[in-house]
């Protein structure tokens, strides 16, 4: 098997999903709630994330949904607030979050080191563009992506296709030398869909092994067993 792109999601694979984002979407839901702590619980279980323990629910809206989904799921859930008004917002407290994103390994090293093997690199998560991009520059690695794509950047959201498609466009990859690497059914999904080569999980984030392997061809410990995975795929 030739494998010549890999695309990452972004949390829960690259960074700790509960360093990162905790704060940030109990910040979400305390202003969906105008303040009313039992009201911002609510919100926080309607998205998938215990108030009391912090635990996210692989596959929540938390987990894997873009900020409008995350927004329409709390209004749903009893936010007074319109649509537009907490997608402006959650944008912004994931855009300011950014800044604090926790990574799960030296992020420059490992991207070096796929560099060095000759791959193309990208990054496709729910989150903002403008977020991702944040991140990745505090993290040293914006500069070796070749590919960055958010809900907002116009390929569509998780599990659709569109995020890989435009990463094969992009790049000049076929489908099927892309590997889609994730922690969350969505990524999974979003690889079948667009016949991806490879459909990575891993189990630093919200999924498990039981949601994971049940669509994935591979379930890893973490991004650090990539490149022992790329070696035996390519013999």
């Amino acid at each position: 098997m030739k494998i010549s792109g890999i695309l990452f999601d972004k949390d829960g694979t690259l960074l700790d999903f509960a360093k990162s984002w905790e704060p940030v979407n109990r910040r979400c839901a305390h202003y969906a709630a105008d303040g009313d702590a039992e009201l911002a619980g609510r919100l926080m279980r309607a998205c998938g994330m215990d108030p009391e323990t912090g635990v996210t629910v692989g596959d929540s809206l938390f987990a894997a949904a873009s900020t409008g989904e995350i927004a329409a799921g709390m209004i749903a859930a009893g936010s007074p607030h319109g649509l537009e008004d907490l997608s402006h917002h959650f944008d912004l407290f994931f855009l300011e979050g950014a800044a604090n994103a926790v990574p799960l390994t030296d992020l420059q090293k490992f991207f070096l080191a796929l560099k060095a093997r000759g791959l193309k690199v990208g990054i496709a998560s729910s989150d903002n563009e403008a977020s991702i991009r944040k991140m990745a520059e505090g993290q040293h690695i914006l500069p070796l992506l070749d590919y960055v794509s958010g809900y907002d950047s116009g390929h569509g959201v998780k599990p659709n296709p569109g995020m890989i498609d435009g990463f094969a466009r992009d790049c000049g990859l076929a489908h099927s030398e892309i590997a889609m690497v994730g922690d969350n059914a969505h990524d999974m999904h979003m690889a079948r869909n667009a016949k991806a080569g490879l459909a990575v999980g891993v189990l630093t984030g919200t999924g498990t092994e039981m949601t994971l392997s049940a669509i994935a061809d591979h379930v890893l410990g973490s991004i650090e067993d990539l490149e022992g995975l790329l070696d035996r795929v390519s013999k």
